[in-house]
């Protein structure tokens, strides 16, 4: 039970930096790279799989892709960008910091719970997975939108 306190607190520290990231990001221009990065970065944590012990059944596989992907859809739909000037922004969304807390509550009571039946190391592979389930489609969602923009923003100058 220590660790899934543990790895609990490091989730909400976790929360707490994304959330001044994300304020900090919308007060300048966005970019593929910041778009993309981030799921490439993380992408390194899949070699936890490596460990015997971090590996997850076809069925677990399959629970943490799904609610991953429903997860993502919360985040998709307060995401979106805006044309300021000759630069695309990050639209700041109020409503981002309540789906960001509420998830991280959800995952919390889900890890507690999940942790009574299931080995840490399985718990920590699925909420991997769960995390990186939905950061992907929420990043495809955001570069999709920003390169329709970036386009929206080429014409515009081109008939200037």
């Amino acid at each position: 039970m220590n660790l899934v306190l543990a790895s609990s607190i490091g989730a909400v520290c976790m929360a707490t930096a994304a959330m001044f990231v994300r304020m900090k990001a919308a007060k300048k221009p966005a970019s593929i790279k910041k778009i993309i990065l981030p799921p490439v970065f993380m992408s390194s944590g899949a070699l936890m799989y490596i460990v015997p012990q971090f590996r997850l059944t076809p069925l677990e596989i399959a629970e943490a892709v799904i609610v991953g992907m429903l997860f993502s859809i919360l985040l998709i739909k307060t995401s979106a960008f805006e044309i300021k000037g000759d630069e695309i922004y990050l639209k700041r969304s109020k409503a981002f910091f309540f789906i960001l807390v509420g998830l991280l509550l959800v995952r919390i009571v889900m890890k507690a719970i999940l942790s009574t039946t299931i080995d840490y190391g399985e718990v920590s592979g699925m909420f991997f997975l769960l995390a990186f389930s939905m950061i992907v489609p929420w990043r495809i969602a955001m570069y999709r939108d920003f390169k329709k923009l970036q386009t929206k923003l080429m014409n515009n100058k081109q008939l200037a």
